[in-house]
C-alpha cells in the first residue's frame, strides 16, 4: 500500500519507517512516546504521528544511552533537565 503524502509531510516517515531508520522496533517508538521520552514532529488530522529526521536522531540517542547503561528513566531526566529553558543571572 502506498500512500500519498502532503508536500509539507514528504520529509516525514511514519513509526513503522522512523523505527526502521532508527534501528529500533516499532513497539520501542511507541513506548517511547507512551513515557515522554518523544514526540511526534507532526500528528495528522486522522491520528497519525509522523517523525522528521531530528526525531529519528533523538531516537538513535535513547537507543545509544540505553545500550550503554542508562536506564530510560535517566535518559528522560537527562531530557528533561536538558530541554528547561535556563534562567538569566540577574544582577
Amino acid at each position: 500500500m502506498f500512500i500519498q503524502l502532503a508536500p509539507s509531510q514528504s520529509n516525514l516517515l511514519s513509526i513503522g519507517k522512523a523505527a526502521q531508520e532508527a534501528g529500533v522496533s516499532r513497539q520501542s517508538v511507541q513506548y517511547y512516546l507512551m513515557v515522554g521520552l518523544l514526540r511526534p514532529t507532526q500528528t495528522t488530522d486522522s491520528g497519525r504521528r509522523l517523525f522528521d529526521q531530528g526525531a529519528i536522531e533523538r531516537i538513535r540517542l535513547i537507543r545509544n544511552l540505553n545500550q550503554t547503561g542508562y536506564t530510560l528513566r535517566a535518559i528522560r531526566e537527562l531530557f528533561m533537565n536538558r530541554d528547561k529553558p535556563k534562567k538569566g543571572n540577574r544582577l
